[in-house]
């Protein structure tokens, strides 16, 4: 692809390549099922081009690659101190490191004493909690040194402590996994998962298992893996069903939690059958749940429930549904993350509607609340560019201001997607729980 190409973004890509091969707009829409407006709109920035079977319906249709719809594009100019601000080198080095591959290696230097238990239960509860509150630098300053402490601890462990250990390895690799698909880190997080999933089996903990396995789902979502992340939630979400505690808040918020992921999985595949079904399910637990709660930092309730029905609805291509949707959230009481990564959904709705300044508006808002997400998470930094593309946005000074903020790092490109994935019909799901009294719960 020439230099010129890599300016350009993936709906101007897709326009240059139709003209260059003299076909009309009413031809290539019919050719992927669509609109001539609809193609309109996506040429012109005016719609967003982010479900990957309709990248890969025009790529077909234009006789290209779907990398030359959604290849790397240039970096934009960022002042250099911001730019380092939300270095994610020393994590991945920790995730890396060779010696923790085996006890054969020469092994990662003791400290005096040996890493305390409950200093690392204080440390990961810390993480966990400062990625909640979108304090992305303060978690990404203290990952290194916590994943490499919790390595020495699980060295040089008790057996007694060696559950305990377990649990701590699965959510420090939790917390890791989190934050580097939020920035786009993909290859690392899933290194993180996967770990966190293999300490977390070794747990014989439901609760731990299961928040390890929505990362996983998550982490495979961020690799463009969307019919296996879909897949992944079905087959986890009928070993949660099997369980005998299943009604406990516990594991009714990892339960729902990790089935919505699957749901927006399933519609960016294009299976709104499936991301509907997981929707329904995910909806029935809140309520069994009875009020917003935040389980083991899942943030799960009636409202996460909700703020995923808009990003279902934008991912089916709903615009005026998630419109309508997010008009009726209060993400008041929801975690900054939560809140925040929901308003780039509506900055997203109000981007497809044409609606520039509302969308610039919603984003320097949540800017104000998340400051570092806004300015680190790979969907702002897509936003961002797509908004300054447009007319208003390149006449927006505030817009301007905020790129200049944002840290970037090249986008990858996803996968081809497996053969859409379906749930089984047959498969049986036990009997709701009964609703409990709505209460509110802190994390453990």
């Amino acid at each position: 692809m020439s230099d010129h190409w890599r300016h350009l973004s993936p709906g101007q890509r897709v326009a240059w390549h139709r003209v260059r091969r003299g076909m009309p707009q009413e031809v290539l829409a019919g050719l992927v099922g669509r609109t001539e407006n609809w193609l309109s709109k996506i040429e012109n920035d005016r719609a967003p081009l982010d479900r990957l079977s309709v990248i890969m319906a025009l790529a077909d249709a234009l006789a290209i690659s779907v990398i030359d719809i959604i290849g790397p594009q240039p970096a934009v100019p960022v002042r250099p101190a911001q730019s380092s601000s939300m270095d994610v080198s020393a994590v991945r080095s920790a995730l890396t490191d060779y010696r923790h591959l085996s006890a054969l290696l020469r092994a990662i230097e003791a400290e005096p004493e040996p890493p305390r238990l409950d200093v690392l239960r204080r440390d990961v509860a810390a993480v966990l909690t400062g990625y909640q509150r979108s304090r992305y630098r303060h978690v990404l300053t203290h990952l290194p040194a916590l994943l490499t402490r919790i390595h020495i601890a699980a060295r040089e462990r008790d057996p007694a402590q060696q559950s305990d250990i377990d649990r701590l390895t699965a959510l420090a690799n939790q917390s890791a996994a989190m934050i580097l698909t939020k920035l786009g880190e993909t290859d690392p997080a899933w290194i993180a998962a996967q770990r966190g999933l293999t300490a977390a089996e070794r747990t014989a903990d439901p609760l731990i298992t299961g928040s390890l396995f929505r990362s996983v789902i998550h982490a495979l979502h961020s690799q463009g893996r969307l019919d296996e992340a879909a897949a992944m939630a079905e087959d986890a979400s009928q070993y949660l069903d099997r369980r005998r505690d299943r009604c406990s808040p516990g594991l009714l918020s990892i339960h729902g939690t990790l089935l919505l992921p699957g749901a927006v999985a399933a519609a960016r595949a294009g299976d709104r059958t499936a991301a509907l079904g997981f929707l329904t399910r995910a909806e029935r637990m809140a309520d069994q749940l009875g009020a917003d709660a935040n389980h083991l930092w899942t943030a799960f309730g009636p409202t996460n429930v909700r703020m995923h029905r808009v990003t279902v609805a934008m991912a089916l291509g709903d615009v005026l549904t998630a419109i309508d949707l997010a008009v009726a959230i209060d993400t008041a009481r929801m975690p900054a993350e939560r809140a925040v990564r929901h308003g780039l959904e509506v900055v997203n709705a109000h981007h497809a509607r044409n609606k520039i300044d509302k969308a610039v508006t919603e984003l320097l808002n949540a800017e104000r609340r998340a400051p570092e997400q806004i300015h680190a998470h790979v969907m702002s930094r897509q936003l961002v560019g797509r908004l300054r593309a447009t007319t208003i946005g390149r006449r927006s000074p505030a817009l301007a201001d905020l790129a200049q903020r944002h840290p970037h790092r090249h986008r990858r490109a996803e996968r081809a997607p497996l053969p859409r994935h379906r749930p089984d019909p047959r498969a049986d799901h036990p009997a709701a729980c009964p609703a409990p009294r709505p209460r509110s719960h802190r994390p453990p």
